[in-house]
């Protein structure tokens, strides 16, 4: 065949075949893979997406990146770790986990313009998970995070979290509050009590950062996470902001946290397993506490004497130190506690004035 006369053959069936079939049947023809596709309008956002991506815009710049440099063993090189924080106020106070500072003899704080600065441990409160850190300069204006309440939240309320996971800065993660009042392990045998459960993602480097709530407001600051693997299984925990706003300030002004106590030391729960009873034993009496000057008595164990058993405050048993000190701490600090004792197998009450042991 002539191929002229195929290229008009061609040329024909192609305009036959736009009559019939219209123009899109050319333009795919016609067109191939080394062409841009057009693109599809999408529309506006919704209105979720659209408060999600304003919160993130209002409460990002609030967000640090905290580096920590820990001295090591003679000979042996030093440790880094990572985490994540806010900015408290104008005056250059940042807020994390403590355990994200813990062992750091050198901190340093990124913030949102991207400047790396110096920072200095100003409190910690191991028995709570918190720390503060200040700045020691900073060129551009701060922008402390809108803190909201804790008090008032409800299981099911939208949670957004914002950190550092894996070092993947200004990562924002959302979810529900799974859960409420959970209690979680803290120093000193201790527990942080009203924990906020939620399944945002929080990874390790989420440490520190805030955990808010829909009007972009400071609820929690991300502490743990329940997870097999290391990474998130949908089980994140932080620590609740009206704990958090009580705390803070005492921090900044004198370094610590008051805490409720009587000035003694415990024997391990074992022990009191294996006595079979129920209570709190005390191991030692510190000198000059409230302790002391209420009269109980510590284990003696030249003299295979044990030390009181504390079954009760006012009416509430108690059976560990986390229950003990939950209970002094509804009593406060300079008031009395009345304790239920047993003493060589025989019980009495006494009224101890509760102390700071911070």
């Amino acid at each position: 065949m002539n191929p002229r006369l195929g290229r008009y053959i061609v040329i024909w069936v192609l305009l036959l075949a736009t009559v019939w079939l219209g123009d899109s049947f050319i333009r795919g023809v016609l067109l191939t893979g080394s062409e841009p596709r057009a693109i599809t309008p999408r529309g506006d956002l919704t209105e979720l997406e659209r408060s999600t991506v304003e919160l993130f815009s209002r409460t990002a710049p609030s967000v640090v990146y905290i580096f920590t440099q820990g001295g090591g063993s003679f000979g042996e090189p030093r440790s880094g770790g990572a985490g994540s924080g806010f900015v408290w106020d104008g005056a250059g106070h940042v807020v994390t986990n403590y355990h994200v500072v813990e062992n750091a003899d050198q901190v340093a704080v990124k913030l949102d313009s991207g400047e790396a600065i110096a920072a200095s441990v100003v409190g910690v409160a191991p028995n709570l998970d918190l720390a503060v850190l200040k700045l020691a300069s900073n060129r551009a204006p701060l922008q402390p995070i809108p803190i909201g309440s804790s008090a008032d939240l409800k299981v099911g309320q939208a949670a957004f979290a914002i950190g550092n996971p894996f070092g993947l800065s200004r990562t924002l993660t959302t979810g529900v509050i799974s859960a409420l009042g959970r209690h979680l392990p803290a120093a000193d045998g201790r527990e942080i009590a009203g924990v906020i459960q939620t399944d945002a993602a929080i990874n390790p480097g989420n440490s520190g950062g805030p955990l808010l709530d829909s009007a972009g407001r400071l609820i929690g600051i991300n502490t743990a996470i329940i997870s097999d693997t290391g990474g998130s299984a949908g089980i994140g925990f932080a620590v609740p902001v009206d704990l958090v706003n009580r705390a803070i300030p005492n921090l900044i002004a004198k370094g610590k946290v008051p805490v409720a106590g009587l000035g003694i030391a415990i024997a391990p729960e074992e022990v009191v397993a294996r006595l079979g009873v129920s209570g709190v034993l005390i191991a030692t009496v510190r000198r000059g506490s409230s302790a002391e000057r209420a009269g109980l008595r510590g284990t003696d164990r030249a003299r295979r004497q044990l030390g009181d058993l504390i079954v009760k405050v006012g009416d509430q048993p108690v059976a560990s130190l986390s229950e003990l000190a939950a209970e002094l701490e509804r009593v406060g600090i300079g008031n009395p506690a009345e304790l239920t004792i047993l003493r060589d197998g025989r019980a009495a009450t006494v009224t101890v004035t509760v102390m700071d042991i911070s």
